[in-house]
């Protein structure tokens, strides 16, 4: 036997939803009809019996107008003059109809639909009508600004990729420019120690070309950029430097906006370890905490300028100017992907150096970056 499909149709399901988010405001207005019926145009009975018989005519325009809308255009937007028939063909019949359903819930007798025997129906009419079209052009703007907000945060989403490549641009050429340098003056001098070097630079080159130009990353796949990137910082560096790379089996496919990290990595590089004549550790590390990513670079350098500020730029010349701007790109990217719960702090390590830590709340981050099945099958 054939199973039945018991699957609700996509237009009934639209139809509830629409439903279900306009019942409130319905509701409201329904409230201010029957105020307005009863003490300013003095219609019908009590302020009890109004509001019957303006919650039975209002909930019934609403699904008459919802559910013929979606039937003819569905979730398009409606021909105007078709849409302004259709007002106007719903709003007598809702008074009609809502008027007998009232008197039928109020346990009276049934009321005449024949204008010469209703009290004020042709104003009633003229009411509903006018409300139908003031809530039709409410919602209507509701979800054009809805329309407006999102892609006012999809083009702050680009803008923000546009900056990171910008970023990117700008940390490339440095590296390997100083990588190039010490290649040059190793080719003559040490000849093994130059070849190493260079198989070091094809592998960070070839593991950044990927992570670099993607929207998202996995956090394995941005500790392995951070690996091979220190890699060759400790063959520049020699025994100055030594790191530490601390991610947990199961947060490796954790997805993120990538070059997250490795600014704040160069950094304790460039502006901690490397000033520092005996050098140091940097330790990169990923942890979960209250629900919270927490990704911490920690360096034993030179330490925080006395200068540093958090907020304002430093007074100091460009190496720490340069750092600003990382840190600066960094905060608006997690604001703009992940929301103001996310942070980025800068503080003193103990007992030297300095320690960057970047939190992400967990529900952000899946919400942020939910892959397709494809490139879950690229992960493995």
């Amino acid at each position: 036997m054939n199973q039945r499909d018991t699957s609700v149709p996509p237009r009934l399901l639209l139809l509830l939803r629409e439903l279900a988010s306009s019942l409130l405001p319905t509701l409201v207005i329904n409230l201010l009809c029957a105020l307005g019926v009863t003490y300013l145009m003095r219609i019908g009975g009590s302020f009890y019996e109004n509001l019957q018989v303006s919650m039975c005519i209002g909930l019934l325009a609403m699904l008459f107008i919802n559910g013929t809308r979606l039937a003819i255009w569905g979730d398009g937007p409606p021909n105007k003059l078709g849409f302004l028939v259709l007002i106007a063909v719903a709003a007598p019949a809702s008074v009609l109809l809502g008027r007998l359903l009232a008197s039928l819930l109020l346990g009276q007798p049934i009321l005449s639909l024949v204008p010469e025997h209703s009290d004020n129906i042709i104003a009633v009419i003229v009411l509903t009508f006018l409300v139908c079209a003031g809530a039709t052009l409410f919602f209507w703007n509701r979800q054009k600004l809805a329309a407006l907000e999102a892609h006012a945060s999809q083009v702050e989403k680009q803008a923000v990729q546009a900056q990171l490549q910008m970023l990117q641009a700008q940390i490339e050429p440095h590296m390997l420019f100083n990588t190039l340098a010490t290649l040059q003056s190793l080719i003559s001098t040490d000849p093994l120690q130059a070849e190493l070097m260079l198989n070091q630079l094809v592998q960070y080159l070839r593991t950044t070309l990927s992570a670099s130009r993607a929207d998202s990353t996995t956090l394995q796949k941005e500790f392995d950029l951070i690996k091979a990137y220190l890699g060759l910082m400790s063959l520049r560096m020699g025994m100055r430097l030594s790191y530490t790379l601390q991610l947990p089996e199961h947060l490796g496919r954790l997805r993120l906006a990538p070059m997250l990290l490795q600014p704040l990595v160069e950094n304790a590089i460039k502006h901690g370890l490397e000033p520092k004549v005996e050098g140091g550790n940097c330790t990169v590390r990923a942890a979960i905490h209250n629900d919270m990513l927490v990704l911490s670079v920690l360096d034993t350098g030179v330490g925080l300028p006395t200068s540093f500020s958090l907020n304002q730029p430093p007074a100091q010349k460009e190496p720490v100017i340069g750092m600003h701007f990382g840190l600066d790109n960094i905060r608006e990217r997690l604001a703009t992907l992940y929301g103001p719960l996310s942070e980025l702090i800068i503080t003193h390590n103990v007992p030297a150096g300095a320690m960057a830590q970047v939190t992400i709340p967990l529900k952000m981050l899946k919400a942020a970056h939910r892959p397709a099945k494809s490139s879950r099958l690229l992960d493995h």
